[in-house]
C-alpha cells in the first residue's frame, strides 16, 4: 500500500485551520477494552448503561458501525500490534489456549507468543521520534516477549479488575481502570513536549464480574432495560472503564494537546453473552452469538476515533473496517513507510474521515477460528455485504446478506449456491494465502466427552 504524506498533510491542515504544523507528528492514543459487546454502550442502543465520557468521544469525532475485531482476545491483540490477520502467526485464539481431547477434531496448538521478528507499529514509530507506552493486559507472550521486546519503551502490565498493593507502589490496591488512567496520564505528561503513541488496554468488562460499591449500588437501583440482561456489576465495571476515557481525554485537554492528539476506542472481540456456570452476562442482541463465535455478535465491535478540528464531529460510518486497520492508519498519520519485510494486512481508515462512505482499497475480509470455543471450528469471509460461514467438523456453510440480515437469522446457502461457491473458493484461497492451520480427524474422538476440557484447559 502507498502513502500519501504530502496529501494527508494538506487534508489535516484544511481540517484544522492552521492548528499544527504540516510536519508535526501527532500524538496517538488506542484504548482496547476487553469483551465489550457491540451493543453494549448506549451509543448503539443500550440504555442500562451509562458512558457519558464515550458519548461525547463520539459525539465530537467518527462512530463505526460495522467495525471488526478477531473472535477472541490474543488474535485481535496480535493484528493490532502487527497490521497482519492472526492466521498468520497461528495465534488464532486466546494464548495459551485450551484443549478438547475428545472433540471430533484436532485443533491447532496456538503459539505462546507474537513472533519477536515481527515489526510492530511501536516499533516503526519509536524508529521514527515517538515515546512509546502499553499500559495493561499484553496476552502476546510472557518473559522474552513482552511489550518491552516489541517496541514499546514504557509499559505496565496487568491484568483482573483490581491492582495489588505491591504494583501500585504501596498505595494499597486500587481498580485497575483507576490505576491504569493514572499511569497513562503520567505517560502523557512526561512526554508531551513529544510525539507519542500509547495503548492503554483494560481488563474491563471481563469476568468475572466486579465494580466499586457505589457504582454497584447505583445501578442496582436502576430500571433494567426490556430484553437485555441489564446487570448491576456489569454496568458499574464499564462506567469504571468509562471513567478512565474521561480521565485520558481530560489530560489531553488541560495539556492543550487536543488538536495534534488521535484518540481511538475499541473492543478486542464481541461481548461473552454466556458464561461456563451459564450466568447471562450480556446481549448483543440484535447480532447473533458472542465471543468466541464468528457470528456478527463475536467480531463486529463498537469503535470510536475523535480528533477536534481533523475528524468531522458527530460522524457516523458504516464502512466495514478491522482492527489490522489501525497499524496503516497509524504509520500513515506518522508519515512512515511500512517495512517491506513483511506483509500487511490491513487498509489506513483516514480517507473515511474525508468522506466516511469513501470505498476502501478492499471489498473482503476474512476470519479463522479453527478451534473449539463457543462454537465448533470454523472460518469467515465478507465480501461486500455477502457473509459466508464454513464448519469444519461437518463442511457445513452458511451464507448471509448482512445488508438486509444482520442478524444472521436467514441462511441462504440453498437459495444461492453460485454464491456459496464463489465466497468459498475465496475463503480457501485466502487460507492458503496466509497459511492458515486446519483442523484434523481426531482418532481419539468420543461424541459422549467431547466436550470435555483437556487437563489445564479453561475458556476465555
Amino acid at each position: 500500500m502507498k502513502f500519501v504524506p504530502l496529501i494527508l498533510a494538506s487534508f489535516l491542515l484544511h481540517l484544522a485551520a492552521g492548528a499544527h504544523a504540516a510536519n508535526e507528528k501527532p500524538n496517538l492514543i488506542l484504548i482496547l477494552a476487553d469483551d465489550l459487546g457491540w451493543a453494549d454502550l448506549p451509543l448503539y442502543g443500550n440504555t442500562f448503561h451509562e458512558t457519558p465520557a464515550l458519548d461525547r468521544l463520539a459525539a465530537g469525532g467518527i462512530r463505526f458501525s460495522q467495525f471488526y475485531a478477531g473472535a477472541v482476545c490474543s488474535p485481535t491483540r496480535s493484528n493490532i500490534q502487527s497490521g497482519q490477520n492472526e492466521a498468520r502467526f497461528g495465534i488464532t485464539q486466546h494464548i495459551p489456549g485450551h484443549r478438547r481431547p475428545f472433540a471430533k477434531l484436532i485443533d491447532p496448538v496456538v503459539p505462546l507468543q507474537l513472533p519477536l521478528e515481527v515489526e510492530t507499529y511501536a516499533e516503526k514509530l519509536g524508529e521514527a521520534g515517538y515515546a512509546t507506552g502499553h499500559l495493561g493486559k499484553w496476552h502476546l507472550g510472557g518473559e522474552g516477549f513482552g511489550p518491552l521486546e516489541q517496541g514499546w519503551s514504557t509499559a505496565f502490565e496487568c491484568q483482573k479488575h483490581e491492582v495489588p498493593a505491591p504494583a501500585t507502589g504501596g498505595a494499597g490496591p486500587k481498580r485497575t481502570a483507576a490505576f491504569l488512567t493514572e499511569k497513562a496520564v503520567e505517560f502523557i505528561e512526561t512526554n508531551r513536549d513529544r510525539p507519542f503513541v500509547l495503548q492503554v488496554s483494560h481488563y474491563a468488562v471481563h469476568i468475572p464480574l466486579s465494580t466499586t460499591p457505589a457504582l454497584l449500588e447505583k445501578y442496582r437501583k436502576k430500571a433494567s432495560m426490556p430484553g437485555y440482561p441489564s446487570r448491576p456489576e456489569y454496568a458499574g465495571l464499564l462506567e469504571e472503564l468509562d471513567q478512565s476515557v474521561a480521565g485520558i481525554v481530560e489530560a489531553i485537554d488541560r495539556l492543550g494537546l487536543s488538536e495534534r492528539t488521535l484518540v481511538v476506542f475499541v473492543s478486542d472481540n464481541g461481548g461473552l453473552e454466556h458464561g461456563q456456570s451459564g450466568s447471562l452476562y450480556t446481549s448483543n442482541k440484535p447480532l447473533r452469538g458472542e465471543k468466541g463465535m464468528l457470528y456478527e455478535g463475536g467480531i463486529r465491535v463498537p469503535a470510536i476515533m475523535s480528533w477536534p478540528g481533523v475528524i468531522p464531529a458527530g460522524t457516523v460510518c458504516a464502512t466495514p473496517a478491522v482492527t489490522t486497520d489501525l497499524y496503516p492508519t497509524f504509520l500513515e498519520l506518522a508519515g512512515v513507510t511500512p517495512s517491506q519485510n513483511q506483509p500487511l494486512d490491513g487498509v489506513s481508515l483516514v480517507s473515511l474521515w474525508r468522506g466516511p462512505s469513501t470505498p476502501l482499497p478492499r471489498d473482503t475480509l476474512c476470519w479463522h477460528l479453527p478451534h473449539y470455543h463457543h462454537s465448533t471450528p470454523a472460518s469467515a469471509i465478507r465480501k461486500g455485504d455477502w457473509k459466508l460461514i464454513e464448519f469444519f467438523e461437518i463442511g457445513g456453510k452458511e451464507l448471509f446478506n448482512l445488508a438486509i440480515d444482520p442478524g444472521e437469522s436467514n441462511n441462504l446457502a440453498l437459495t444461492e449456491p453460485a454464491k456459496v461457491v464463489e465466497l468459498a473458493a475465496a475463503l480457501a484461497e485466502w487460507r492458503d494465502k496466509v497459511g492458515a492451520r486446519l483442523p484434523v480427524p481426531n482418532p481419539d474422538f468420543k461424541p459422549d466427552r467431547a466436550t470435555e476440557l483437556g487437563k489445564g484447559g479453561r475458556d476465555n
